[in-house]
């Protein structure tokens, strides 16, 4: 099959690229700006750190992971580039709601709007240019999309700062329109190129689906209703309806009652133990007041579940993918390394903009500059470097290329962090960060390149699904919330941001695993489908 796989970049692939990168950019854009704007927000609406992780991490990690699902599905059978035109005007409608929020409950209300927005980027943008482009040109076409991932990141900063600081200096005396403080500003700018760039993406051609990897894939009678049947069959509650409908087994049953007792005992006991270790004032929404640490684990608990849910449902509905994607034990491994992997980025990543102003006394606009554009820059080089290094590296040493540049770059950042992060001044920080961001970006490509080569074409959507949901849930719904947790009760925002580098020894065992393994289990692939 592989001798007869295409190898010319198709007409109109470079400019879906393109496409697809700006979406990356723009969604991580509109998600990462909440962090420079952490500073003004706290002090507005009179929050802590843990509140901060749970807009920046839990709200957005829920509604995004659920509807990532549906979405995900959706992309395996319909209009690929009209669903993420759809998605981008949507969440980019959800930023400029933030910037319309005088609380708590209004801000949290436009992140699940852009939670649900973005659900659809990766695995629509992924499915898509997986069939725009050919299979030996994937490591840099992921290493191109992390670079967007980053220059979203560092424009964040950038345009979220400048644009908060500028504001609030021009309207001091506070006659600045509508009463609008400077991060609310921030957020109306923000939502503004989404907008422009869901006009081209309508008009993008959609590629014949699995041609690129000699794959013939009919068309889907129903994506639809599909993607509805999916929601409902995840949703907790809506659940136990798609599993009497579809005359489910009593082990099913059992199975699913079981693992949601120990999910709300599990969670019971982490509410228990937070609110120990950091008690916090109750959030208000509206004539009802809920213990922020209740609020974040009853959201994490409620991810667990619709997990459950999702491969339950997959079992009974979509047999083949259910087998493919748990018979590889190596996708298994890798979607737990990148979960891991989200943990320790965004516990760390959530909080850089706090930490520099906090340790080296940097002002807002400072900040947002400096480090913005530090970030994107090396975000930009990294993956650019690492992708094709790890495409060569992989026709060098089959099942194994890949593999050891992820496993060296997530290995030695962890260890690079304690020398950046007690850096002594913001200079030495800057420069120290430069060699930490060109190890640390190098994980991203080569590790999704061997996640997507594990299943069939029409089955890239779902997995990417899968994988957002676990990976969102354990690891941009905890990593933020217990780097703020351990911040308000030690007082320490160094330390906290440190400590979660400890995820970086299952990472590093379980990558050796899947450098053993990873070629044995793409070559198996059509024997797992069978």
């Amino acid at each position: 099959m592989s001798a007869a796989l295409p190898t010319a970049i198709p007409k109109g692939a470079k400019y879906a690229l393109v496409l697809i990168a700006l979406t990356n950019a723009i969604s991580l854009l509109d998600r990462q700006i909440l962090a420079i704007l952490a500073p003004a927000i706290k002090r507005d609406l009179n929050i802590g750190d843990a509140e901060m992780g749970l807009l920046y991490g839990t709200v957005f990690a829920l509604f995004y992971a659920l509807f990532s699902l549906p979405l995900g599905r959706l992309a395996d059978g319909w209009v690929r580039s009209k669903l993420l035109a759809l998605s981008i005007g949507f969440w980019s409608a959800a930023t400029a709601l933030g910037g319309m929020a005088n609380g708590f409950a209004m801000l949290a209300v436009s992140r699940l709007g852009v939670g649900i927005g973005e659900a659809s980027a990766q695995p629509a943008g992924t499915s898509l240019i997986y069939d725009y482009w050919p299979k030996h040109r994937r490591g840099f076409v992921m290493a191109v999309l992390a670079s967007a991932i980053a220059l979203g990141l560092g424009g964040s900063l950038v345009l979220g700062g400048v644009a908060a600081a500028d504001w609030d200096a021009a309207f001091a005396s506070g006659t600045a329109p509508l009463g609008l403080k400077g991060w609310q500003f921030a957020f109306l700018v923000a939502s503004l190129p989404g907008f422009v760039l869901a006009l081209f993406m309508w008009r993008l051609r959609e590629p014949e689906r699995g041609a690129m990897d000699g794959i013939q894939t009919p068309p889907d009678p129903a994506p639809f209703r599909a993607s509805w049947n999916v929601l409902a069959a995840v949703t907790p509650g809506f659940n136990w309806l798609a599993l009497g409908r579809r005359g489910a087994p009593g082990a099913y049953w059992r199975f699913n009652l079981i693992a949601l007792a120990g999910i709300v005992l599990a969670m019971w006991g982490l509410v228990t133990l937070c609110t120990a270790l950091s008690p916090r004032p109750p959030l208000d929404f509206g004539a009802v007041s809920i213990n922020p640490h209740l609020l974040q684990w009853s959201v994490i608990g409620f991810g667990l579940f619709v997990i459950v849910n999702l491969m339950q449902n997959m079992a009974v509905t979509d047999a083949q993918a259910f087998r493919v994607i748990t018979r590889s034990p190596t996708l298994l491994m890798v979607m737990a390394v990148g979960t891991l992997q989200s943990v320790l980025n965004y516990g760390m990543m959530s909080f850089n903009p706090s930490f520099l102003m906090k340790y080296y006394g940097l002002s807002l606009k400072d900040t947002a500059l400096q480090f913005g554009l530090v970030s994107a820059g090396m975000g930009i080089l990294g993956p650019l470097f690492w992708g094709p290094l790890s495409d060569w590296l992989q026709k060098r040493f089959p099942g194994v290329g890949r593999a050891y540049v992820a496993l060296f770059c997530m290995g030695l950042s962890p260890l690079i962090s304690f020398w950046v992060y007690h850096a002594p001044d913001a200079t030495a920080f800057y420069w120290r960060f430069v060699a930490y961001s060109m190890v640390l970006t190098g994980w991203l490509p080569p590790l999704y390149a061997i996640m997507y080569e594990q299943v069939l074409p029409r089955m890239r959507g779902t997995t990417s699904s899968v994988y957002l949901l676990v990976s969102t849930i354990l690891g941009l719904g905890i990593g933020p919330y217990v780097v703020g947790v351990l911040s308000d009760a030690s007082g320490d925002l160094r330390g906290s941001m440190l400590t979660i580098n400890a995820v970086g020894i299952a990472i590093v065992v379980l990558m050796l695993v899947v450098a053993r393994r990873a070629q044995r289990d793409e070559n198996a692939l059509m024997e797992r489908a069978a």
